[in-house]
C-alpha cells in the first residue's frame, strides 16, 4: 500500500489538493482512502459532501474518512481506567464517566496517528492520501512515534519487568500492595502501537508531498519544512506550487507584483525540487468537478527525483527513505564519518550533543535524538562540518573499546 502525506504552510489549499489528488487516483482505477484531520469539515467543503467518523463513499474507488478524536479519547481513557482499576481503588479515586470527558490537547494528533496506522495496516485500499495539518504541526506529529518510544524506553525499560517477580515480597516488606504489572503491560502495548505507526512512516512506500503558494513566505516555509523532514529521514516526492496565476496578466494590473514574486519563487524551487504547478481557478474549488479541473499531480509522479534512466513511469516512486550512512575512513584518516543529509541547514543553527550511546542533532527549530550505530558507540566525537547539504560527523575509535587489530 502506498501512503501519501500532504502538508505545507497553513492557508495554501493543502486540503483541497489532498482531495484533488485522491480523486485523480481513484478515477485512474486506484482504490483510494482519503484521511482527513481537521475538526472542521474542510475536507467535506472541498468534496461537496459531509465527512465524519464513518467512512463515506465519494464515488467508485474513493472513500473519505475523518476520525472523531473526542470519541477516541473517551474510549482510550475508559479502557485505561478499567486496566488500572486496582490502583484507583487503592487510592480511593472516583471513576470518570465517558460523557463528562473532553479531549485534552494533543488528542487530535494521537487520533490521527492511530487512524493512519489502522488504515495502512488494514490493506483495504491501494493508496492512502492523508491531509496532514499545517507543516509546523505536521512535523511535530510525524516525530511523535519515535520520540514517545524513546521516552517509554527511558522511563520503563523492558528489562525491569523482571522485577515483577519480587513485587509480592516487596509488598509484604513495605506493608502496602505495590503496583501490578499492568503498568509495564500498558507500556508494552503502547510500544507495539507506536512501533507500528513508526514503521508506516518509515516504509519505502510512504512519501511526503509539500504544498505551498509560490512567493517569499511560501519559499521560507518550504525551506524550513524540507529541513525538518530531512532531519527525520522522511522523503518528499514533489513540491506542488498551488494557486499559480496565469502568465497573461496585463503588465499594468495590480496582479503584476504578485506574478513577479511567483516567477522568482518558482525559478528558485525548480533548481532544488521536483515542482508541479496547479492553477488558480479564480474561486475556491467546491465539488468533484472543480477538483478535477485543478489537474493535480498523480499519486505516483511520472518522473520521481533520481529516477533511473529508461525506467517505467512511477518505477522509482517507492525509493528508499533518506539514509544516514557511515563511511569507513580508518585507513586514510583514522576516523569513521557519519553523513547526515540536511538540505537548507545553516551552520550557525546547527548543534550536536552526545549523551552516552545517543546523538542529539539540532537544526534550526528542529531537534532529533538518535541512537548511534554500534561501531560509533565505541568511538569519541572528533568534530563535525557542514558541506553543502550534508552534515558530516567524524568519530575516532576509542583504543580501550575498539577491537585489536582493526
Amino acid at each position: 500500500m502506498r501512503t501519501l502525506l500532504l502538508t505545507g504552510p497553513g492557508g495554501t489549499g493543502r486540503t483541497t489538493l489532498a482531495a484533488a489528488t485522491a480523486l485523480a487516483a481513484a478515477r485512474q482505477g486506484t482504490r483510494t482512502l482519503l484521511l482527513g484531520t481537521d475538526r472542521d469539515d474542510t475536507l467535506g467543503a472541498a468534496l461537496g459532501m459531509r465527512t465524519g467518523p464513518a467512512p463515506a463513499l465519494v464515488e467508485p474507488r474513493l472513500t473519505v474518512w475523518r476520525p472523531d478524536p473526542a470519541q477516541g479519547f473517551r474510549d482510550g481513557l475508559a479502557a485505561l481506567q478499567d486496566r488500572a482499576a486496582s490502583a484507583l481503588d487503592l487510592l480511593g479515586a472516583a471513576r470518570l464517566d465517558p460523557e463528562e470527558l473532553t479531549p485534552l490537547p494533543g488528542a487530535d494528533d494521537l487520533a490521527l496517528l492511530r487512524a493512519l496506522r489502522e488504515a495502512a495496516l488494514a490493506e483495504a485500499h491501494d493508496l492512502l492520501v492523508v491531509d496532514l495539518p499545517a507543516a509546523s504541526r505536521a512535523l511535530a506529529l510525524l516525530a511523535a512515534p519515535e520520540e514517545l518510544r524513546r521516552c517509554l524506553r527511558r522511563l520503563l525499560p523492558p528489562e525491569r519487568q523482571a522485577a515483577r517477580a519480587l513485587r509480592p515480597v516487596l509488598g509484604r516488606l513495605a506493608g502496602v500492595p505495590l503496583p501490578t504489572g499492568a503498568l509495564y503491560e500498558t507500556a508494552a502495548r503502547w510500544e507495539l502501537e507506536l512501533a507500528a505507526t513508526e514503521a508506516v512512516l518509515a516504509d519505502r512506500n510512504t512519501v511526503v508531498r509539500l504544498v505551498a503558494e509560490p512567493g517569499p513566505a511560501g519559499a521560507d516555509a518550504v525551506r524550513t519544512a524540507a529541513l525538518g523532514l530531512a532531519l527525520r529521514g522522511l522523503r518528499t516526492d514533489l513540491l506542488v506550487a498551488n494557486r499559480v496565476l496565469p502568465e497573461d496578466v496585463p503588465a499594468d494590473s495590480w496582479l503584476g507584483g504578485p506574478l513577479a514574486q511567483q516567477r522568482k519563487a518558482l525559478a528558485e524551487w525548480q533548481g532544488t525540487y521536483d515542482v508541479r504547478t496547479v492553477p488558480h481557478l479564480g474561486r475556491d474549488p467546491r465539488g468533484t468537478d472543480d477538483l478535477a479541473a485543478l489537474g493535480a499531480p498523480g499519486a505516483a509522479p511520472d518522473a520521481a527525483p533520481g529516477a533511473r534512466p529508461g525506467a517505467a513511469p512511477g518505477a522509482d516512486a517507492h525509493a528508499a527513505p533518506v539514509e544516514w550512512t557511515v563511511t569507513d575512513r580508518l585507513a586514510e584518516d583514522g576516523v569513521l564519518v557519519w553523513s547526515i543529509p540536511l538540505p537548507g541547514a545553516v551552520r550557525e543553527e546547527l548543534d550536536l550533543v552526545r549523551r552516552g550511546d545517543e546523538l542529539a542533532v539540532a537544526a534550526g527549530p528542529f531537534r532529533r535524538t538518535v541512537p548511534l550505530p554500534s561501531a560509533l558507540r565505541r568511538c569519541t566525537v572528533d568534530g563535525a562540518a557542514l558541506r553543502g547539504d550534508t552534515l558530516t560527523v567524524r568519530f575516532t575509535p576509542d583504543p580501550g573499546l575498539w577491537p585489536r587489530g582493526r
